[in-house]
């Protein structure tokens, strides 16, 4: 590793989150671990540890990154939750990819393709989103016929996506009721494969009766979806308001909090390559932003926006103790520190001192944002039992 930055993923312990995940949530069939973005920025790699923890179909968002996983694992299912040019059908039989289809306009334009071998599809249905899929129970019901009559395509399965969690509104329970009504006149006994529930939807709503799988997300990278009950009188204040709400607007009861043991398997540490000492009234960084109002020093960072760190961020821990981050470059992040750091010291940046979710709190970001902001010009380093291996982009 020629950088002095890295990114800590510790695969156990998304194999561990995993396994918490489909034992308490053991009704379904299918749990198909969503792995956009080189797997929401942790590193392709971590694919085989999501499947030793129990995930037994995976998602992408492109060809080329159900190609990637692909190169990991050779026999996992993977579906790709965007429509693939129609032209690379050649690809996705030769790497067995699940594909999608969100319109009939595209359906029909696949069957005249003619294919001479098998392909798996999923229907998308839209249900509020206003993104992709069928919103039109006549196309859909078209489409399911079509699909039915060639031989050469398997409706393996149907998906939507819920808009909200519906924990202060109708849109979950109005977008249930349209994915039952686009739904009623097809046999879904003969298609195995039928999800709609995401990270948060899982854990806030009781299961779908005729769902047999489910996606996951961001809950397989640490995030259990709890609401934290505010006992303070504003916070009883305003679970009495959404009650009432809740009841006027005969809205289905949601699930406020889990008891899922998750551990977040994304750090991201750095080193101190300088530490100056400045003068009260010295400027720091780029248009002398930062004024130091006493003497003290400044330590630089080998870490800088480049790399998605920003002085928003806050703070540092340095040899266990908290700094400011007073300013930022490209590459590199000035803090405020005493006279006890020194060159070479580790920076947390965050990880066990400092939780994801205290850095998302201050950036005003959800935890989503803060994994795909941080850029591959960060070295990943992988921990899986005792042996570590670095991946380089």
């Amino acid at each position: 590793m020629y950088r002095l930055s890295y990114a800590l993923i510790n695969n156990d312990i998304l194999k561990d989150n995993v396994k918490e995940i489909t034992t308490k949530y053991n009704d379904y069939k299918y749990y198909i671990g969503v792995v956009k973005n080189n797997a929401y920025n942790h590193g392709i790699n971590i694919v085989n540890s999501l499947i030793q923890g129990g995930c037994n179909y995976l998602a992408t968002s492109s060809l080329e990154e159900a190609l990637n996983v692909r190169h990991e694992n050779a026999l996992i299912p993977i579906l790709v939750l965007e429509p693939i040019n129609l032209e690379y059908m050649d690809l996705v039989i030769k790497n067995n990819i699940t594909i999608t289809i969100d319109s009939l306009d595209y359906l029909q334009k696949l069957i005249k393709l003619n294919l001479k071998k098998k392909i798996k599809v999923h229907f998308k249905l839209d249900v509020g989103m206003n993104r992709l899929g069928f919103k039109d129970k006549k196309e859909l019901d078209k489409a399911y016929k079509l699909i039915n009559e060639d031989n050469n395509l398997e409706l393996e399965g149907i998906f939507s996506h819920f808009a909200t969690n519906g924990y202060y509104d109708i849109y979950y329970d109005q977008s249930l009721n349209k994915i039952k009504e686009l739904l009623k006149d097809i046999d879904l006994s003969k298609i195995p494969i039928l999800h709609f529930d995401r990270s948060n939807t899982l854990v806030s709503h009781p299961k779908i009766p005729f769902a047999t799988g489910v996606r996951l997300g961001i809950i397989m990278y640490g995030f259990n979806g709890s609401v934290k009950k505010d006992n303070s009188f504003k916070g009883k204040l305003r679970a009495i308001k959404r009650d009432w709400y809740l009841k006027k607007n005969n809205i289905s009861r949601t699930i406020d909090t889990n008891d899922l043991k998750l551990k977040t398997a994304f750090t991201l540490y750095s080193r101190v390559i300088s530490v100056r000492k400045v003068i009260k009234g010295e400027r720091v960084g780029y248009n002398a932003s930062y004024e130091v109002e006493e003497d003290a020093y400044i330590a630089t960072v080998a870490l800088g926006y480049a790399d998605g760190v920003t002085k928003q961020f806050g703070k540092v821990i340095i040899n266990d103790k908290s700094y400011p981050i007073v300013s930022d470059s490209m590459d590199m992040i000035m803090v405020l520190v005493d006279k006890s750091v020194k060159v070479d010291d580790e920076v947390e940046i965050f990880g066990d001192k400092i939780k994801v979710k205290d850095v998302c709190k201050r950036l005003k970001i959800n935890s989503y944002h803060l994994f795909n902001q941080i850029t591959n010009r960060v070295p990943r380093i992988h921990i899986e039992g005792n042996k570590k291996t670095e991946i380089k982009y």
